[in-house]
């Protein structure tokens, strides 16, 4: 149970994330990141509805019909985006103004629908919701990053606090939208090549086991034959 656990996780950071190895999400990854703070609202804002939605759809999954599946997905979904929107309003009402349109359109986010229709509906619900939070926390890790370089470098400020002696001259191309895609294609070939170094070790040690099981195939086959 563990592992299988530590596996979703283990997907939706690194292994299968629906930003930096899905390239899910983009249109809401390259405008919300020009902050810290606004990444990181727009993450967990993102993994609650991932969360609820998935939750519901497992347990629908077998009362909604196949011809009609995407569109209770989106029904389930935009009443779960409609109540975060509220709570954001009423309590955190600065970052809503500043996430402003991305708030509602995370009901036709690709990555949600996609989750819905790959795994929640075919799986049960804690699997889901677990599968729900893996991916969540996947997307809100690849913003933060995003969000942390572009801010950083672009307006010279972490979390809004001014960095001294760099501040007054950042690199402004970096809160840019030609930014956003400089640092998304950066972010990008570095869990690649993450990604990769992990497969070839996994191949190379697959390779050496191999030649030592048939080494010892070809002794026994010596032994047999004297």
């Amino acid at each position: 149970m563990m592992n299988k656990i530590f596996k979703q996780f283990k997907e939706g950071l690194l292994d299968n994330n629906p930003v930096l190895v899905q390239l899910l999400g983009m249109c809401p990854t390259l405008a919300t990141t020009t902050s810290v703070s606004n990444a990181i609202g727009m993450g967990l804002a993102a993994t609650a509805v991932l969360i609820c939605s998935n939750l519901f759809i497992s347990i629908l999954r077998k009362f909604i019909p196949k011809q009609v599946r995407i569109a209770a997905y989106i029904v389930i979904v935009s009443g779960f985006v409609t109540a975060v929107e509220l709570l954001m309003r009423a309590y955190f009402y600065e970052l809503y103004q500043s996430l402003g349109l991305f708030i509602p359109l995370i009901v036709v986010n690709c990555i949600i629908l996609a989750r819905a229709e790959a795994f929640a509906s075919k799986n049960s619900p804690l699997p889901s919701v677990i599968d729900g939070l893996a991916m969540g926390l996947g997307f809100t890790f690849a913003l933060f990053l995003i969000a942390f370089v572009r801010e950083l470098l672009g307006a010279g400020k972490l979390f809004g606090w001014a960095i001294p002696g760099y501040s007054e001259n950042p690199m402004i191309i970096f809160v840019l939208p030609a930014g956003a895609f400089m640092t998304l294609g950066f972010i990008i070939a570095v869990v690649q090549k993450i990604r990769n170094t992990g497969a070839d070790r996994a191949r190379l040690k697959e390779i050496e086991e191999t030649r030592k099981s048939y080494t010892k195939t070809e002794e026994k086959e010596e032994v047999n034959a004297q």
